[in-house]
């Protein structure tokens, strides 16, 4: 005797229907850029930088990371560098320009 389990995702999920939270399909319209910021030390430098970029109209995504003083920005179109810049200066830390 054998028994078929059927488990349905949950609406609004990320996961698709074979439970990967990856469909392998890669986002259409969104533009990457990454930054150099300088003075980041820890994860609360990063967490500031983030918290202020993630703010931005059109951003999607936003890591930070002190070690490198790298941000890598996704948004839905190109970000004005004045705006960017604003961002950062808001979270105490410089924007040194683009990687």
């Amino acid at each position: 005797m054998t028994a078929e389990t059927d488990t349905a995702q949950s609406s609004g999920s990320c996961c698709s229907s074979t439970g990967s939270c990856h469909d392998g399909a890669v986002e259409v319209g969104t533009v990457t850029a990454v930054y150099k910021v300088t003075g980041m030390t820890c994860g609360h430098c990063e967490g500031a930088v983030t918290a202020e970029l993630t703010a931005l109209p059109g951003v999607t995504s936003v890591k930070a990371v002190a070690a490198t003083g790298e941000v890598t920005v996704i948004s839905a179109a190109p970000l004005q560098d004045e705006d960017v810049r604003a961002a950062v200066d808001e979270a105490g830390y410089e924007l040194a320009g683009r990687a």
